[in-house]
């Protein structure tokens, strides 16, 4: 994959690097989808962005302007034209048909106590040397679900915890179970979660949180190589993360027997049921030893997800730090264009935004993400893609690029709508719609985290 290129934009004639300054604060204002640059700049565009449903060309004004509040009006002719139901997506997939209203909605502030921690880190009896490591990283005060939750950890209850996303979930059951670990060598730990970014991403929590303790962990996720995986588990590895397919995967090849773990966490479980995984948690914490202590973190509580953890933990104690549903700090809003050309030409508009400092663009297909990225490239912007077709050496690249800020524009396939946790997204755009609101809900809330406000555009072709 190169790296970011200066390149002549075939629409404006002027050579320039379109990559957009980084941490920027968020607008707490509705999102109006294009800048207002100044004549004459680099980015500066004879064109002013249209925001009803039309076909029409843009006017022709020497410089754009962005009338105040500007936002999309969803028409009456909009909401009826199509099925109630379903409709074809791109790739042979169905879509559900989602009404365009519920894509426009502005950021709520949420009014919230100041929430006063009980604890300290240092006050937890945990190895000082996990202490260390924390303060380290820069942890001082514990977060609501990690203040609520390591005690009743330590104290070897179940538990379910409810946060919303970006609020420390990871260190809350991380820190007390590496101290468990340490202090009990005969305990070994499993931890299951609904994606490989993710998966990858708590492996990397826990070596941080556990530097100098000799655990070693081992990551089973597809993508990557079996054999390896093979080799780290004939280590007997102390602790094991990785998706439920690759787990079931080495249970059936024989190279994983789970009844030596009595440790068990569940990360995201919600999406692991909207993702298909049932069947086989279900298989893999029936093969847990039976006498355990099970951790089950999740955003919802569906009659599915009550089921599973009435089947597997133990009267369970539940804390819910959960404030707001996860759209409520993200400002959203519609982009209608008319042709193809229009709508590359729009999300040109968006990208060339200063506010629009860090992108997540999602697309329907490996092929469309792989275009658009292509597409982009020549233009100048700074971006990367992942999807299904990438190793898993490649997509972790690619997020490590956007993290350091060597990119600022991710293109990806629904691949990462989970799991993905860089913090300062300002921008997540739907370049294709997704398939369930679900599916949207989970792609929006890569933006609007731990406390911030987030922006989520979201691409609709006119019907007139």
């Amino acid at each position: 994959m190169q790296s970011s290129v200066t390149a002549t934009s075939s629409r404006s004639g002027q050579s320039r690097s379109a990559g957009a300054t980084t941490g920027r604060t968020v607008r707490h204002e509705p999102a109006r989808g294009f800048s207002s640059a100044a004549p004459g700049s680099a980015h500066s565009r004879s064109a002013a962005i249209s925001r009803t449903p039309s076909n029409e060309t843009r006017t022709s004004n020497p410089t754009r302007s962005a009338p105040n509040g500007a936002r999309s009006h969803v028409q009456p002719h909009q909401r009826n034209s199509r099925p109630a139901q379903v409709k074809n997506g791109r790739g042979g997939r169905v879509k559900q048909y989602i009404d365009p209203a519920r894509f426009v909605s502005e950021a709520q502030k949420i009014e919230q106590e100041i929430y006063i921690p009980q604890n300290q880190f240092q006050d937890f009896k945990v190895q000082k040397r996990i202490i260390d490591n924390l303060l380290e990283k820069g942890y001082e005060t514990p977060t609501p679900i990690q203040d609520q939750t390591i005690k009743l950890v330590l104290d070897g209850k179940d538990v379910v915890g409810i946060a919303n996303t970006g609020t420390g979930k990871t260190a809350a059951f991380a820190v007390p179970l590496i101290h468990d670990l340490i202090t009990h060598m005969e305990n070994r730990l499993i931890v299951m979660a609904p994606t490989r970014e993710l998966a990858q991403q708590i492996v990397e929590e826990m070596l941080s949180f556990s530097k100098g303790c000799n655990l070693k962990i081992a990551l089973l996720i597809g993508g990557a190589s079996m054999n390896l995986q093979q080799k780290a588990l004939r280590a007997m590895p102390r602790i094991v993360v990785g998706t439920p397919g690759r787990i079931k995967d080495h249970i059936g090849q024989g190279t994983l027997n789970l009844a030596t773990f009595n440790r068990v966490v569940l990360d995201e479980v919600d999406r692991m049921l909207d993702m298909g995984f049932i069947k086989d948690i279900t298989s893999i914490l029936s093969r847990v030893n039976p006498v355990r202590q099970s951790l089950f973190f999740r955003a919802t509580m569906e009659d599915e997800i009550e089921k599973l953890i009435g089947r597997f933990a133990r009267n369970p104690v539940t804390v819910s730090t959960r404030v707001g549903a996860t759209v409520d700090s993200i400002s959203q809003d519609v982009i209608w264009f008319g042709s193809a050309e229009d709508k590359l030409d729009k999300l040109h508009d968006i990208l060339i935004d200063q506010q629009c400092s860090k992108v997540i663009i999602f697309d329907d297909t490996k092929r469309l993400v792989e275009r658009l990225a292509k597409e982009l490239l020549a233009r100048g912007f700074k971006v990367d893609r992942i999807h299904g077709d990438k190793s898993q050496s490649q997509r972790s690249r690619a997020i490590k690029r956007l993290k350091t800020d060597e990119i600022n524009i991710l293109v990806a396939t629904d691949v990462a709508a989970r799991g993905l946790d860089v913090s300062d997204i300002t921008h997540v755009i739907n370049y294709s719609q997704p398939n369930t609101y679900d599916d949207y809900v989970h792609r929006i809330g890569r933006t609007g985290r731990a406390g911030k406000t987030g922006i989520a555009l979201t691409f609709m072709q006119s019907n007139r």
